[in-house]
């Protein structure tokens, strides 16, 4: 089976959307599903794995710790509350995975990064480091002094990013959606999940539909181009839903849940 093969996976990039860190009601973070994840994380690492995360979320955190009403709408107070968001959840993740005996690192990268040399490499070192010395790096676009994500994406593209910087063999997409499907399901419930692409074609990429939850950005676009730059790059990558009970474990253990695209 082509799933198999993800139980020898041994980097593994993850990232997880604001929709699926954030009650969809309110906008608060979502601290049950959050520990989870962590819980399922940190066991990769004591399953001998590497495992980066790349996280979303510091202006969904961040607009609900301001006492916002709503989301922002300018550049300007999405970057504001992103700086607010970001400490709050990095305290939030720090505080969890201490609890179980897991260390993390912060890091805030721009798309930008694997243009400039100099950068790419220290990004690189810093990240190998965190890994070598046993941490868990987590990694968040700097929305304070980038526009990238806040208008085009919810890291989807940054996550393809950081696994072609650290060489990684498999990215994890998770959002609150279960992957690829051959039409839009929110309009068509005979709408049929694709399991496996083997190859990003046009017909692949004329299903990929817009911007998704109200708490994420990221659509179905922003995975299909994460997943041309991450299987050009020697990644599989799934998309998959973060609700499904035990979903890393499930997806690392070969269970046919949500779309695989195969490494080139």
């Amino acid at each position: 089976m082509i799933r198999e093969k993800l139980k020898s996976k041994n980097k593994i990039v993850i990232k997880i959307g604001s929709s699926s860190l954030t009650h969809e009601s309110t906008g608060q973070l979502n601290l049950s599903r959050l520990e989870k994840f962590i819980r399922e994380i940190t066991n990769l690492k004591n399953m001998g794995k590497d495992v980066i995360l790349v996280t979303s979320g510091a202006i969904a955190v961040g607009t609900k710790t301001m006492n916002l009403s709503e989301r922002p709408t300018s550049i300007e107070e999405k970057q504001a509350v992103a700086a607010v968001g970001q400490a709050n959840l990095m305290m939030i993740y720090q505080k969890i995975f201490s609890e179980y005996n897991q260390k993390v690192g912060q890091i805030l990268i721009t798309k930008d990064v694997m243009d400039n040399p100099v950068r790419r490499q220290n990004a690189q070192n810093t990240i190998n480091i965190l890994l070598k010395m046993g941490a868990i790096p987590i990694v968040n676009e700097n929305d304070t002094v980038a526009t990238e994500e806040i208008v085009y994406g919810d890291n989807d593209t940054l996550s393809a990013i950081v696994g072609k910087l650290v060489t990684a063999d498999l990215l994890i997409l998770l959002s609150d959606i279960n992957g690829l499907y051959n039409e839009d399901p929110r309009i068509n419930n005979n709408a049929e999940l694709i399991s496996e692409v083997l190859k990003i074609t046009n017909k692949i990429e004329r299903m990929a539909g817009g911007a998704g939850s109200v708490n994420g950005t990221g659509g179905m676009c922003t995975k299909i181009s994460a997943a041309k730059i991450a299987t050009a790059n020697g990644m599989d990558m799934i998309i998959a839903n973060a609700n499904i009970e035990n979903i890393i474990e499930k997806i690392i253990s070969g269970y046919e849940v949500g779309t695989l695209f195969l490494s080139n």
